[in-house]
């Protein structure tokens, strides 16, 4: 079980505190928490689960804000990280964002929040639904009469009927002018590329959004035309698990409004979709620098958005780089930024300039990682394709739409 959640600014103060068992923690905890991170850089941010000299340490990272929670007792860590993965998520479509400010303005909302989603340490209540009905979303009119009456509770004094369903993520006896549903394949793709070129490893993460706007308690089927491609799928709990695992079909009651019905993995893809050819060559204190940029595979559909970074080593004094397409800019912390955008067809884009190294240094010895930003609307990179999509017990036809979507998650290119 949790014993405490704080909520951390991006200077490691600490915005909220949410005591949840007998155990009081205390808040010592979060400065060792914030020395370890600024000592131990990136690495340290990046881990989930943090052993410390008296706790166990959850912690997600969302738009600057971090999430921490504490245990002192055996519990499975992916449990603490999916509960902070969760509030995050309630907080934010809550709150219309995250960031400090709207923490500290809507302090009563968060902390009634979480008195709803854990009880004693465990996780109870996560159902977006329920809680809209449990608790008011924050807006102008509930400021104004919190003001006026000098009540500031948002919680409602009866019980949403959700809780008794079946299918607690559905409010009940729900009601809509237009029946429609929209569906999204959302696709990352994730490779390593080497510097002669060869790819190390390209993978996809994918995920199906989902926006339901349907009156009463439909019923919705869905395939797809590959589903063998899928691996790790995970499931919003509204999946019946059983004609999945059967015939790798997903029938399901969607919650009302957007969610994420489910993600996957596709893995060993055996090409990318751009390509990225550095060259680094050093001598007499100066490293010329020559990079090229390009289609390797077309997926049919314009490639835009496309953005290099890399940070200049430390032993860098200096840089003049050049581009024939697109913008580049050399940022105050030494990150590199060449904005490309679309690739036209009449030239390959290419940077070109040279790197001032530190005196009595001849040549660089510490080459830079680039990290590759492009977007692809229209085409969901792995081939998955959804066949049908049918919908039972609904008062009239209702309007359905797919889209798909490819971005680039962790694409690094080797120097």
């Amino acid at each position: 079980m949790l014993q405490c959640i704080f909520l951390l600014s991006d200077s490691g103060e600490v915005m909220l505190e949410k005591q949840l068992t007998g155990h009081r923690v205390d808040r010592s905890i979060c400065a060792w928490f914030w020395d370890q991170s600024l000592s131990q850089g990136d690495s340290f941010k990046l881990a989930p689960v943090i052993a410390s000299p008296t706790h166990y340490l959850f912690q997600i990272v969302r738009e600057g804000i971090t999430f921490l929670a504490c245990t002192q007792v055996e519990m499975p860590p992916l449990l603490g990280i999916e509960f902070l993965c969760r509030v995050a998520d309630v907080l934010s479509d809550y709150l219309g964002g995250l960031n400090e400010d709207l923490i500290k303005d809507n302090f009563v909302i968060v902390y009634e929040l979480l008195d709803e989603m854990i009880d004693n340490g465990f996780p109870l209540t996560t159902e977006l639904n329920i809680l809209r009905e449990m608790i008011t979303p924050p807006n102008i009119v509930s400021k104004v009469l919190s003001v006026v009456t000098g009540n500031s509770s948002n919680v409602s004094n009866t019980l949403p009927g959700a809780t008794a369903s079946c299918v607690p993520w559905r409010t009940a006896d729900l009601k809509h002018a237009n029946n429609e549903v929209y569906v999204d394949l959302v696709e990352e793709v994730d490779a390593i590329m080497s510097r002669d070129g060869a790819l190390v490893k390209c993978e996809i993460y994918g995920e199906v959004q989902v926006n339901a706007r349907l009156s009463g308690l439909p019923d919705l089927t869905m395939s797809f035309a590959n589903p063998s491609i899928l691996n790790d799928v995970r499931f919003h709990p509204c999946v019946r698990f059983r004609p999945w695992e059967s015939h790798q079909i997903l029938s399901f009651v969607p919650p009302d409004g957007q969610f994420k019905l489910m993600s996957y993995r596709v893995k060993k893809l055996k090409s990318t979709p751009i390509y990225v050819k550095p060259q680094l060559t050093s001598d007499s204190g100066t490293c010329r620098v020559s990079v090229l940029v390009g289609i390797r595979h077309d997926p049919g559909k314009t490639i835009d958005s496309i953005t290099l970074k890399f940070e200049l080593p430390p032993c860098v004094l200096s840089a003049d780089l050049t581009t024939n397409h697109g913008t580049v800019n050399i940022l105050a912390n030494k990150i590199c930024s060449w904005s490309v955008g679309r690739i036209p067809k009449d030239k390959t884009p290419s940077m070109s300039g040279s790197l001032v190294l530190e005196t009595g240094l001849e040549r660089l010895s510490v080459f830079p990682t680039f990290q590759v930003d492009f977007r692809i609307m229209g085409v969901a990179l792995s081939g998955l394709q959804i066949d049908k999509l049918d919908l039972k017990n609904l008062p009239n036809r209702p309007c359905k739409g797919f889209r798909a979507l490819t971005r680039a998650g962790k694409y690094e290119i080797r120097s």
